[in-house]
Order: structure tokens, then C-alpha cells, then sequence
């Protein structure tokens, strides 16, 4: 019998990915049975389980593997990026042109904003400040926008960076605007997974003059490990047509001006 030929690295993350789906459907599977389903020997089958688990995309415990819940895993960038596209698409275009020429914008490192990208690219002398790999390579050749981004502990699951270097500088920078979404809302309380990114985002409000928040329908309703105040911190929260009335007047409620928009329909 011959041995198999030696996998990439990019097909090893392939059959990865296709793993952790397998997982999510199933909410936990026997390591055994993952095996003779991807047809891979059981010490192959613990290596990838060890690397996802590593990434905090699913749990390994003795013989078996469990998934996260599902908004846990939503909060990585490949899983976020292209969901609720039509809807994070009429969130942005609803900002587009609150943002002025010369002015000083924060960012985070939420996926809502990158259908922002082609409005800023056309503004001249915009800063923007960001935390998020991602956007900073999008807007980076753009000409009239100068980006600085915000460098730290970088995670490579969410293509950004968290941890005390990026709090600092945001602690002195001042900046016009900060631009946010949020992984969970619930009755006008804000949740994330994990809470160095609550540290970044309480960082970014505390920087800017005003804040706006960005959250499709699909955020309502949940939770996640970390509360970190409420939309009352925001200017204005704009969400879509989709989002729970009792949602939005649980922000009306706590003083917060709601903006709704309808998502287009995707082009046949």
C-alpha cells in the first residue's frame, strides 16, 4: 500500500472548515466518527480538532467534539463576512454620507462596515483609525484616505488586533466619529464572546464624539459572555426592517434615536 500524498496547507484548512460545518450541524460528534467520515486516521482527525479548538471555533473533550454555539462562531471574520450582506449594505449606505472630508473616523473590526469601503475611498483627507486588518487593506490605496492601523495582539480568526497597545492609542487619539456593530443585543444591552474586543470597543467610544451603532436584525435577540454597557453609549443605533419591534423600542426606551432601513434585494 502506498502512502498518501502529503495535503497543502490551504487543502488541510479546507477539510478543516468542513469539519467545524460538519460539527456546527451535528453539535457534537464522536472523534471516531469523524474520522471514517473524512476518511482520515484518527491521529489526523485530533490534529485538526486540536488546531480548531485552538482557535476557539469548537470544544474537544474526551472522544468527542462540541461545537460552540453559533453566535460564537458567527464572531470569526471568514463565518461574519459574508452573511446579512444585503442588509449590512443598506446599513453603510445609511452612513455614507454622515462622514465628512478631513475628518478623523474610528472603525472596529466588524464586518457591517466593510460595504463602507467605496464611499470612503472617495473622500478626501479622511483618517481613518482602525483595528481591523481587513479594513486597513481595503482602504489602504486609497488616496485620499490616510489609515492608521492599530496593532497589538492580532487574532488571526478575526483579522484584527486587540490588547493594551491598541487601547492605549486609542486612549490618545480624538477622533470625530466612531463607526461599531455589535455581535449581540438584547433589550438595548450589548454582549461579545470574548472581552478583548469589549475593551477595544469601549476604547473607541471613549475616543470619539460621536459614535453611531451598525447592527443588522440577525444581532437581536442574543447574547453572548460579556456585557459591556448598553446602546445608550450611541448616538443613534441603525439597524433594518427586519429587527423585533420589541428591540427597537427597548432602544427607544433608553433614549436612543433608531434609524431603520429596508436591505435591497440581491440582483437576480
Amino acid at each position: 500500500m502506498t502512502a498518501r500524498a502529503r495535503l497543502s496547507q490551504a487543502a488541510v484548512e479546507d477539510r478543516r472548515q468542513a469539519v467545524l460545518r460538519y460539527v456546527a450541524e451535528h453539535g457534537e460528534t464522536r472523534i471516531n466518527d469523524l474520522a471514517r467520515h473524512f476518511d482520515v486516521s484518527l491521529m489526523t482527525m485530533h490534529r485538526d480538532l486540536d488546531d480548531l479548538a485552538g482557535r476557539h471555533l469548537l470544544r474537544k473533550e474526551r472522544g468527542r467534539a462540541v461545537a460552540f454555539p453559533a453566535l460564537t462562531m458567527e464572531t470569526a471574520t471568514r463565518f461574519r463576512e459574508n452573511s446579512a450582506l444585503a442588509a449590512k449594505h443598506a446599513l453603510c449606505a445609511a452612513v455614507a454620507a454622515r462622514i465628512r472630508p478631513g475628518s478623523t473616523v474610528l472603525m472596529d473590526d466588524s464586518t457591517t462596515l466593510f460595504p463602507l469601503v467605496p464611499a470612503l475611498t472617495r473622500l478626501d483627507q479622511l483618517h481613518v483609525v482602525t483595528n481591523s486588518v481587513g479594513l486597513a487593506q481595503r482602504l489602504g490605496s486609497a488616496p485620499g484616505v490616510n489609515v492608521t492601523l492599530l496593532g497589538g495582539h492580532y487574532r488571526g480568526d478575526f483579522n484584527s488586533c486587540t490588547g493594551p497597545t491598541v487601547t492605549r492609542a486609542l486612549s490618545r487619539i480624538r477622533a470625530d466619529l466612531a463607526l461599531m456593530s455589535a455581535t449581540a443585543v438584547l433589550d438595548g444591552r450589548l454582549f461579545h464572546p470574548l472581552n478583548d474586543y469589549v475593551e477595544v470597543k469601549l476604547a473607541m467610544l471613549a475616543s470619539a464624539e460621536q459614535s453611531l451603532l451598525l447592527a443588522d436584525h440577525s444581532k437581536f435577540g442574543k447574547t453572548a459572555t460579556h456585557a459591556y454597557g448598553t446602546v445608550a453609549d450611541y448616538h443613534c443605533v441603525i439597524t433594518d426592517t427586519g429587527t423585533p419591534d420589541s428591540e427597537l423600542a427597548a432602544i427607544r426606551a433608553l433614549g436612543v434615536r433608531v434609524e431603520t432601513v429596508e436591505p435591497e434585494e440581491p440582483s437576480p
